[in-house]
């Protein structure tokens, strides 16, 4: 299992997540609309579910259903890293 962040980052991209990561599978560039987590590196500690002040992080098995696509969405972005 992986945590995933979904629709409540966009446009927030609180770094709080960043911050409390052990092994910093979270990224996104300046330009991203929002930040993601790299499913590949994450090893499901939940660190970032509490520091997240919107919310939009959940386990992958955990995803509200209007939020699902955004699972793909993480694992694609780094993908094209």
């Amino acid at each position: 299992m992986a945590y995933v962040i979904t629709e409540p980052c966009i446009g927030t991209k609180d770094k709080s997540c960043v911050d409390v990561c052990p092994v910093d599978c979270i990224h996104g560039k300046e330009e991203d609309e929002m930040l993601f987590i790299d499913p590949e590196v994450c090893i499901d500690c939940g660190a970032c579910v509490s520091a997240c002040p919107v919310e939009a992080i959940f386990a992958d098995s955990d995803v509200p259903e209007q939020y699902l696509k955004y699972t793909e969405i993480n694992a694609e972005y780094f993908k094209k890293s």
